[in-house]
């Protein structure tokens, strides 16, 4: 019935449930709907607040703001604030580490901080100073999440959080080695990093120069692209080791150390790569370096157990380099492969294909390079494409002006158990060429596996050639 209000019905405990779903200033200001709203907001278990929108300027605001949160952290009958978020602005805050120690005391399940970092400018000479996470986060037995970013971490002594599941940290200040962190988080699940390129206390202490992840709990390890292009190496040399026998799912975005060692991966299945071995911006390693050979070797085979891998183009124009000088170890579990190839690298496929004898699926992403040399020839045919490929799925834009679909070509010619090739909805450009030349093209294709699908899904109707 029109003019009902059935959600002001609703328990309190599902209302104040709803709003903690909002921004606590959202949340504030659904006081103004009736009487039943007005102080709702007041039992949110959960804070959802973003400083950075006070103004510079304004400390008479940002005095008020702080009361407010106050007025919210003692009124509240329920102890426990289950979710706090954060976001601070570039200028310190007074108290603010002090406020976070109160949440997290409050029985804090999820935890989210972006903190504030600025610099302090004495004699012409520039200071960093950033928000340090209060100590009793290093002892709390109620976080199971926690995120931050570019907060301070500094060394407690103790770290004991029992039931924290996920650790997300994003350009911080370390103060305390990120192994002993982990090793006091016996349940941690999941790792998430992303590095500060240029913390000036790591430069000055060499014990800084290695991050360790070792946890017996850990599953899921990820190193995030950097927010930014650099031109330039950090300004700390970095090893990242990684000894986490029970990982299962391993994902490094962008070089952001100097070397990566790797050991007892022993559970890996999918491991995903966007890296060139290399830190500096736009510069390959050169392949006659043989520490760097060697340190790659090393790192290829201590990940040899995945079962699935998804790679950059820039990692496979590594792996071409590498190639040139030494052989790329064999992925004889795995059985799924994603891989991004420039046009201009398509000659290396075959070779590249060779390391995954048992390989049953491939996602073949190609794009086109105005270096692609003409005359493109692929005649080596690995294990692999003749004997267990079953699925090939190409993607993004091909040439099917020259060169006739090569690579289509290749595969339905080679590969003896071939079930299925896909050409996706991204596979051609409809602007250059009209979806029945592609089927009158593909259709005149030999196929050495006669049950082999041909699936062209970029068609209106998907159209399946037997």
């Amino acid at each position: 019935m029109s003019g009902i209000d059935r959600i002001s019905e609703l328990p309190e405990s599902l209302l104040t449930q709803i709003l903690s779903f909002l921004p606590t200033k959202q949340s504030v200001q659904t006081s103004v709907l009736s009487k039943r709203w007005k102080n709702l907001y007041l039992n949110v278990p959960g804070l959802d607040l973003n400083l950075s929108l006070i103004p510079y300027d304004a400390d008479e605001l940002l005095l008020s703001f702080l009361t407010f949160i106050d007025k919210l952290l003692e009124f509240s009958p329920e102890p426990v604030l289950f979710k706090v978020k954060v976001k601070c602005r570039v200028t310190m805050i007074d108290g603010f580490r002090d406020r976070i120690g109160t949440m997290i005391n409050r029985g804090t399940q999820h935890l989210d901080v972006e903190s504030s970092t600025y610099d302090i400018e004495d004699d012409s000479f520039h200071h960093p100073c950033v928000d340090s996470m209060p100590m009793n986060l290093y002892t709390s037995k109620t976080l199971v999440y926690l995120k931050l970013t570019s907060s301070g971490l500094r060394d407690p002594g103790v770290v004991f959080m029992p039931c924290l599941k996920f650790m997300h940290l994003e350009e911080v200040k370390w103060r305390v080695h990120l192994e002993t962190l982990l090793s006091g988080c016996p349940v941690l699940e999941e790792l998430t990093l992303l590095r500060d390129l240029d913390d000036d206390y790591a430069v000055a202490y060499d014990e800084f120069t290695v991050m360790r992840v070792r946890s017996q709990s850990l599953k899921r390890f990820r190193v995030l692209p950097l927010r930014q292009v650099r031109d330039c190496r950090s300004r700390v040399n970095c090893t990242l080791e990684i000894d986490v026998p029970g990982l299962k799912i391993m994902s490094l975005g962008e070089d952001q150390f100097d070397s990566i060692v790797v050991k007892n991966l022993t559970s890996l299945l999918v491991v995903e790569l966007d890296i060139k071995f290399f830190v500096k911006f736009g510069v390959i390693f050169n392949p006659w370096n043989l520490a760097k050979s060697n340190e790659i070797r090393d790192f290829l085979n201590g990940i040899s157990s995945a079962r699935h891998m998804i790679i950059s183009a820039k990692t496979v124009k590594a792996l071409e380099y590498y190639s040139q000088a030494e052989m790329i170890p064999k992925f004889n579990n795995l059985s799924r492969l994603e891989a991004v190839f420039h046009s201009n690298l398509l000659q290396f496929l075959p070779a590249f294909l060779e390391c995954f004898p048992n390989l049953k699926h491939l996602v073949l992403k190609v794009v086109h390079s105005e270096e692609m040399e003409e005359g493109l020839e692929l005649t080596d045919v690995p294990r692999c494409v003749s004997s267990t490929l079953e699925c090939v799925e190409i993607q993004e834009k091909l040439q099917w002006e020259e060169g006739k679909m090569k690579t289509t070509s290749y595969f339905l010619g080679n590969s003896a158990v071939l079930k299925k090739l896909i050409l996706s909805p991204t596979a051609y450009d409809p602007r250059d060429v009209l979806e029945s030349e592609i089927w009158e093209m593909v259709n005149k294709l030999t196929k050495r596996s006669a049950g082999c699908e041909i699936i062209i899904g970029a068609m209106k109707e998907e159209v399946v050639i037997i």
